[in-house]
Parts: C-alpha cells; sequence; structure tokens
C-alpha cells in the first residue's frame, strides 16, 4: 500500500495548475477552506506600492491631451535611458502591446527563449507565426520574431546587452525583428537594459511600469523603438491609449528618483530576508531578481498545497513541476505567516512514516 505522503502528492499533482499569477478568485476555488486574507506571493509585483495621491479632477472627465503623453514619454526616456521620448509608446500595460509588436514580423517562425512568461507564445501565435520555444540563445538567430524576456521570468536569467545587439543585427540583416521584454530590468543588474539601444532597427524593448511601482491595477507599460516602430504601434494602440489616472501616475512616479533608488534597495534587502526564511526550511533559491524568488524542490506540489490551505498563493508551473516562484511577502506579518506555513509542512513531512 503507497504511503500516505506518496498518495498525497499523486493527489496534488493531478490537481490544475493556476495560468498566472495573481489569480486569488481560483485559488479559493482549489482551497476553500484557507483563511483570510490571502497572501499572494504569486505575481511578482512589488507588495509596497508607489505613494497613493489626489488626482486632477481633469485626469477622470477630461480625455488625455497628446501634449501631456508626449510629456510622459519623455520622463519615461529620462527613467529608462532611452535615447528620447520620440522612441517611446505608451500603451494601457505591455500585455496589450505583446501581440502588436508580434504583428510587425511578417508571420513566419517565432523563436521564444524559454522556459518564460507564457503570453509570448500566445500572442506570436496570435500574430500568425509558427512558435517554437528553445533553451539555446543560439537558436534565435535563424527566426523571423526573436523573443527573449531580460531578466527572464521564472528563473531571472539576465543576458548580456552586447550578446543580445549582437542578434538583433543578425535579425535585421534578414528583416527579422528581436523584441525584449525588460518587465523587470527596473531590479536587473546595472547596464544590463537595452533601453539606450532602442532607436536601432528591428529592436522593440517593453519596459512594464505596474510591477516596480506596485500598481499593476493602473495598466500602464511602454514599448521602446525606432520612430517607424513607434509610428505603427501608435497607429495600431489609436488615441487616448492611456488612461488619465495612469498618466498622472506616470508622470510623477518615473520622475521620483528618490523613492526608486531607496525601493531598488529595500527589495534586495527583502529578497535576502526571503532568501534566509526558505533556507531555514531548506529550500534552496536558484534563481530570480529581487522582486521574485526561484526555486527548485523534490516537495514543490506538497509546498504548495501546503501554503495554499493557509491561505498563501505562490506560483506553480505545470510544465516545471518541481519548480515554484515566490514573490516577496509584504513585511514581517506576511513573513511570519509564511515561516508558520512551511513549519508545519516541514513537520509534517517530517512525520511521515
Amino acid at each position: 500500500m503507497a504511503r500516505p505522503e506518496a498518495r498525497l502528492r499523486r493527489t496534488i499533482l493531478d490537481q490544475p495548475v493556476l495560468d498566472h499569477g495573481g489569480s486569488l478568485a481560483n485559488a479559493r476555488q482549489l482551497f476553500p477552506g484557507a483563511p483570510e486574507p490571502w497572501i499572494d506571493l504569486s505575481t511578482g509585483i512589488n507588495p509596497h506600492s508607489y505613494p497613493f495621491f489626489d488626482l486632477p479632477q481633469a485626469a477622470l472627465t477630461l480625455l488625455p491631451e497628446r501634449s501631456r503623453i508626449a510629456e510622459l514619454c519623455a520622463v519615461a526616456a529620462q527613467a529608462y535611458g532611452a535615447p528620447s521620448g520620440a522612441n517611446i509608446v505608451a500603451a494601457p500595460g505591455t500585455q496589450i502591446l505583446l501581440p502588436l509588436a508580434m504583428r510587425l514580423a511578417d508571420p513566419g517562425r517565432a523563436v521564444i527563449l524559454g522556459p518564460t512568461y507564457a503570453e509570448h507564445a500566445r500572442a506570436a501565435a496570435l500574430a500568425g507565426h509558427q512558435v517554437v520555444e528553445t533553451s539555446r540563445i543560439e537558436d534565435l538567430s535563424a527566426a523571423d520574431l526573436a523573443v527573449v524576456v531580460n531578466p527572464n521570468n521564472p528563473d531571472g536569467r539576465v543576458l548580456e546587452p552586447g550578446l543580445l545587439l549582437e542578434l538583433a543585427a543578425t535579425l535585421r540583416g534578414r528583416d527579422g525583428l528581436l523584441v525584449v521584454d525588460e518587465a523587470f530590468m527596473d531590479v536587473g543588474p546595472a547596464g544590463a537594459s537595452l533601453a539606450g539601444d532602442a532607436d536601432q532597427d528591428g529592436l522593440i524593448v517593453l519596459k512594464s511600469f505596474g510591477k516596480f511601482f506596485g500598481l499593476a491595477g493602473l495598466r500602464l507599460g511602454f514599448a521602446l523603438a525606432s520612430w517607424p516602430i513607434v509610428q505603427r504601434l501608435e497607429g495600431e494602440l489609436g488615441p487616448w491609449a492611456v488612461s488619465g489616472p495612469a498618466l498622472e501616475y506616470g508622470l510623477k512616479a518615473l520622475a521620483d528618483q528618490g523613492w526608486r533608488s531607496a525601493m531598488q534597495k529595500l527589495l534586495e534587502q527583502e529578497a535576502a530576508l526571503l532568501d534566509a526564511l526558505l533556507a531555514r526550511h531548506g529550500i534552496t533559491v536558484n534563481g530570480g531578481t529581487p522582486l521574485f524568488r526561484f526555486v527548485e524542490h523534490q516537495d514543490a506540489a506538497l509546498i504548495f498545497h501546503r501554503l495554499g490551505a493557509e491561505g498563501i498563493l505562490v506560483r506553480r508551473f505545470e510544465r516545471l513541476p518541481n519548480c515554484l516562484r515566490f514573490g516577496l511577502p509584504a513585511g514581517e506579518v506576511e513573513r511570519g505567516r509564511l515561516d508558520k506555513a512551511l513549519t508545519e509542512w516541514r513537520e509534517k513531512r517530517d512525520e511521515a512514516p
């Protein structure tokens, strides 16, 4: 007869895996008896949001002026190190930019460096490409469309900018396109971004606003590219793509270098605290960024289940069954709940016959 732990493992592995982080409604269905409030560690979104402030009435009552959008793009260029505001397209989040960017390459062979965020492959397929995922950077040079997430989600892998610029040049010589998603570059290594090279043809750099600033519901993101690509993307998006509230928060937060620098240091400190907490329970961090930690563990499914039963959601991966991604707890209280839940998991594991 199978041991109780083995039976539990089979039961858990048969359960559905949530497609994306942040789905607390699905988590409540999966763990109906879990205590509230839930702690959502599944997204990689900063738990310390940019400070809220009173919006001007016009942000809600009037359509955004083109001059204000241009001002936002200029501020974003300064913050990200892009050549100019003319090389930036503002959009309601990078998610909506994915299929638009993929359509800029004629339908052909799309090669995505993986494993990574699943929406890139879906967007490329929607754009008519035949999609292939590879773990070898050299396989991207033969693509019509190449996609790299840098730093990568979920493992935090970072590729050197020189390597990516060589790839962009190779693809450009064949009328190909390289899309580099820098959603987590706000907490990436200094000098790793391609933002300063975004005026090169055949290259699109995507920037997420909501993750680092902890304002995912605001829906704001940017594409950095050469002027011809900017024009095409703006034409696809149409007028008033960015809402008034997103415009105001983007202008203020991106210009707040003091907050950004202090937050980068705080996130590094809290990532180290999370690493130490996990290590106390025999869970080794194998990668990640200061906004999320990536672990490989033979009991990943059991850990996911134990944490879910305690109202703590982490990211589990259908294609990486022994891996989990932990976002940052929002302080001592949440770290305490995580520590307690992992202690209970470890005690039950040690009690198993």
